[in-house]
């Protein structure tokens, strides 16, 4: 539903970022003035007597200068009553949705019952997304030792990671379970995605929606100006200034989870996780434990992987070109072997194998722990935990099991009633409650 005359770009550069533009008329919002009057009276049939301003609120668009005109092609055609007013001016009419409106909305119900804030056009999110997504921040050793300051970790491992972030391409972490790969993967991801970003609500192409904004993936920054004022000059509320996404997905993923949702109900789709991802970081953790094949999932990401472009296909038939701007981040303790094959894994740029601590680096990481729980290292402790539960035993160490075995130790300690500390008793009983003898 785009309009006949040529769309104004409805971003631009601005303190070295992408904003979207001032909304100062119909024509800028890339919509034919119909989509508008049928959105508006979908709005009226849900929600009953409105001002003309709350018109405007729920389609996130400026009252003055596009909805008055939307509202006022309305009432001429009798679509709507003005049905007294609730202050001055006329954003604090009343109106209400007539019989003529009813059948109207009904009508355009049966095509979608998409009724929130005004879509983007389709080639406004394609030069918003291709203009921000690969504004991150360039990360050098100072800044890669301060994100990962809280990790213990070899300097191989180290050394690696930094290239491969700033490289923007797929990267595999692979290796023993509990050594933080998804850690380094999540503090990797905040610090290199620290700057804001703007991605609309929703998008319009083909006259089909697609909702693209997500509450429980999509951390909303505040805006200092007012938002919901209805004069020239502001900027187009249909865009949503977020912290750029860090998606994380698991076991739960299907191939399904790419492609766009359709909701054969209120018919309208749901954008698919690399495509709320745009702009950030999609990590599929656990990799290999996917209800559906690695190869099938490493297939369907070949393209996106290597031409920046993702394509979807519409209920319709027709496929449409999606920027992939997406850090994407494999995490799997399945060796590479039995997931994929040579060719394959030549597609992901960067492999990185993050090994199990040495016992000095375990030490290092049981000291930060208790300095965190604010309980006293005792390293003679440490080295009993060591001798007797995985030199004795054979256990191979883990990054993860100074935490658990101090939280174990802090469980006891409650329940008891005194206050934890690394004394023989308490270890003892923490890693007899912890370790599970797998031979």
């Amino acid at each position: 539903m785009l309009m006949n005359t040529a769309i104004e770009s409805s971003i631009l550069e601005e303190r070295g970022g992408w904003s979207p533009s001032s909304i100062n008329r119909i024509e800028d919002t890339g919509l034919q003035q119909g989509f508008l009057q049928d959105l508006a009276l979908k709005i009226m049939y849900f929600r009953g007597q409105l001002t003309g301003s709350e018109v405007a609120e729920h389609m996130h668009l400026p009252f003055q200068t596009v909805v008055s005109y939307v509202m006022e092609f309305l009432k001429r055609e009798q679509m709507c009553e003005v049905r007294g007013s609730g202050g001055l001016g006329a954003g604090a009419y009343q109106y209400a949705i007539t019989s003529k409106g009813v059948a109207r909305a009904r009508e355009q119900l049966e095509r979608t019952a998409y009724v929130g804030p005004a879509p983007v056009p389709w080639e406004v999110y394609v030069e918003a997304i291709q203009g921000q997504g690969g504004n991150r921040l360039q990360v050098t050793p100072s800044i890669m030792k301060q994100a990962l300051s809280h990790l213990v970790m070899s300097d191989s491992v180290f050394g690696k990671i930094g290239p491969a972030v700033n490289s923007g391409k797929s990267i595999f972490l692979y290796g023993p379970p509990g050594n933080g790969k998804t850690t380094i993967a999540e503090s990797v991801g905040r610090l290199v995605l620290q700057n804001d970003m703007w991605i609309p609500h929703a998008v319009e192409v083909d006259g089909q929606i697609i909702k693209v904004f997500d509450e429980i993936n999509h951390e909303m920054v505040p805006e200092p100006e007012n938002r919901n004022a209805g004069g020239a000059g502001r900027k187009d509320g249909r865009w949503v200034r977020i912290k750029r996404p860090v998606i994380t997905v698991g076991g739960e993923l299907t191939l399904d989870g790419l492609e766009l949702v359709y909701d054969p109900i209120n018919k309208y789709y749901e954008a698919p996780f690399q495509m709320k991802a745009n702009g950030g970081m999609f990590l599929i953790d656990d990799f290999g434990r996917q209800q559906i094949r690695p190869r099938d999932l490493l297939n369907r990401w070949i393209v996106p992987m290597e031409k920046n472009i993702d394509f979807l296909a519409l209920h319709t038939g027709r496929k449409i070109e999606v920027p992939f701007e997406v850090l994407i981040v494999f995490s799997t303790n399945l060796p590479p072997r039995d997931l994929v094959d040579e060719a394959f894994l030549r597609r992901i740029r960067h492999k990185i194998e993050v090994v199990s601590p040495t016992f000095d680096q375990y030490r290092e990481i049981f000291e930060k722990v208790c300095k965190a729980y604010q309980i006293p290292y005792d390293n003679q402790a440490v080295v009993y935990l060591l001798q007797e539960y995985y030199i004795k035993q054979g256990r191979k160490v883990r990054a993860n099991h100074p935490r658990d075995i101090v939280e174990q130790v802090v469980d006891i300690a409650a329940y008891l009633g005194v206050e934890p500390r690394l004394s023989k008793e308490m270890v003892d009983q923490a890693a007899q409650s912890y370790f599970v003898d797998l031979s």
